[in-house]
């Protein structure tokens, strides 16, 4: 600690996610900043990369403090502590959510113009995030990717506090954290390279990456055993 990058922080999540290396894992990043690692960590396990759709629900007067997330159906997660503490009224949540759920309905169409989503029913998935802070976004994107069904559902995650890694317990079958630092203000305070990722490069690393061509029912005999 502190990672050096990205990239860094993906290799070594790969290595601790190598038993499902062959087992044709569905890598889903959370964009825009876990794309790249994502991609990194769906190389090094063979399998097939992709991008669950979420956005934070930002604070109002305070866009970085998530309040809670939404996810591309419209589904929304609410952390029930930030709002109590802050008094955060329905038009304000209301108005955020159609805000960033028009951001997310313009990321799918930017993403994946030509193809439909990865479907994760009866697929191992690993849902990867470079760090997580209050958790809202893993969260949402965890809830979305379990109603879909798949076999296994991990979340692989840079760093993370303690409490959010036990929250996070409870909402997939495996968590994968590197570290779990005991003093936690920001993600970004545990990257020396934590630079911005934009929407042209995420856009970049799907274009490099094709669906493989496996049916239903080879991927449910790949990969939906649980291990």
């Amino acid at each position: 600690m502190p990672f050096h990058n990205r990239a860094e922080a993906a290799h070594l999540l790969a290595q601790r996610l190598i038993a499902y290396r062959g087992k044709h894992p569905l890598v889903l990043g959370i964009p825009r900043g876990a794309v790249p690692m994502a991609k990194l960590i769906a190389d090094a396990l063979e399998g097939e990369l992709d991008v669950v759709l979420v956005h934070k629900l930002g604070a109002p007067d305070f866009p970085e403090l998530a309040i809670g997330a939404v996810d591309e159906t419209g589904q929304v997660y609410l952390d029930p502590y930030v709002l109590q503490r802050l008094g955060i009224g329905e038009d304000y949540l209301a108005a955020e959510t159609a805000a960033q759920l028009a951001t997310l309905r313009t990321r799918r169409a930017l993403y994946t113009p030509i193809r439909p989503p990865i479907s994760p029913a009866g697929r191992l998935v690993i849902v990867v995030d470079n760090g997580i802070a209050t958790g809202a976004s893993m969260i949402a994107a965890l809830r979305a990717v379990r109603a879909k069904q798949p076999a296994k559902l991990i979340a692989a995650v840079a760093v993370a506090p303690s409490q959010t890694i036990e929250h996070m317990a409870q909402k997939a079958d495996e968590v994968v954290c590197l570290e779990t630092p005991a003093e936690f203000y920001a993600v970004g305070q545990f990257f020396e390279d934590f630079s911005q990722v934009t929407d042209a490069e995420v856009v970049a690393i799907l274009q490099q990456t094709r669906p493989h061509p496996v049916s239903a029912s080879s991927c449910g005999s790949r990969s939906g055993q649980r291990t």
